[in-house]
């Protein structure tokens, strides 16, 4: 008796991304799709750390915080290694994948491996300045 692995596999149909605007963003939620226009983004200063076996500098990842948003809101994103030389100020960027972290009790987007980033063509909206989800504290409750 033989059994033969089914060569005739199909793989799910991709879906279509679902966009979200920015005021829409919740503290601990992701896979979030959306775009956005770069307002600023900051180089953040690396700290210098230092092995504890040779004394030796470790190089510290390239980090930039950068203000971005949508005609809702903006929030801080945390832009890490190759993603800084994509949001520069000024750029229109579809970001894939995102999820949304607190630091320092406020929200803070960022993309990690499981994501993308991709500069897109101009957008007409104008971004809403006036709400920044950044801004707002949260207070983690332990049960």
């Amino acid at each position: 008796m033989s059994t033969t692995a089914n060569t005739n596999a199909t793989t799910a149909p991709k879906r279509k991304p679902v966009f979200v605007k920015v005021d829409q963003l919740k503290p601990g939620t992701n896979g979030h799709t959306l775009i956005v226009k770069v307002l600023e983004s900051n180089p953040v200063k690396p700290a210098i750390r230092k092995s504890s076996l040779t004394q030796q500098p470790i190089s510290s990842p390239r980090i930039a915080e950068c203000l971005i948003g949508d005609d809702t809101g903006c929030i801080l994103f945390t832009a890490r290694n190759d993603q800084v030389d994509l949001m520069k100020t000024g750029a229109t960027v579809i970001l894939r994948n995102a999820k949304i972290d607190l630091f320092k009790d406020t929200m803070r987007m960022a993309v990690d491996r499981w994501g993308r980033i991709e500069i897109t063509g101009p957008v007409s909206f104008e971004v809403n300045r006036a709400n920044n989800l950044s801004l707002v504290e949260y207070e983690v409750i332990t049960a």
